[in-house]
């Protein structure tokens, strides 16, 4: 598996000091049951998705690769970061084109313009 990480990664609250750890638990595939991923869907219908971290323990995440967005200290605190993340994307573009905002985001700081 492979994790690549959003430039500005959401992260709940009370995980914010642990987010390093946490990151390097989900790539050895470690149990965090409390902890959940916000992600990029796979494949060419790409939406928003959140899931329980030791979802990625399955042999299927062997080969995969994962775009992280967020990490969440359980269901509640993911529904939490896409709301807020819902909300910065409205106030900033006046829109609700979530990915859009995102991608654009990740593109500005890969070639170095934020």
């Amino acid at each position: 598996m492979r994790i690549k990480c959003y430039c500005d990664l959401y992260v709940s609250d009370g995980l914010k000091r642990k987010k390093n750890k946490i990151l390097k638990k989900l790539m050895e595939r470690a149990l965090q049951p409390t902890i959940y991923v916000l992600a990029l869907t796979q494949g060419e219908h790409k939406s928003l998705e959140f899931y329980p971290s030791i979802l990625l323990r399955q042999p299927w995440y062997d080969d995969a690769q994962i775009f992280v967005i967020g990490l969440a200290d359980g269901y509640d605190g993911a529904v939490y970061l896409v709301e807020e993340i819902a909300r910065e994307v409205l106030e900033e573009t006046g829109g609700t084109d979530i990915l859009g905002f995102l991608a654009e985001r990740q593109r500005r700081f890969e070639e170095g313009l934020a």
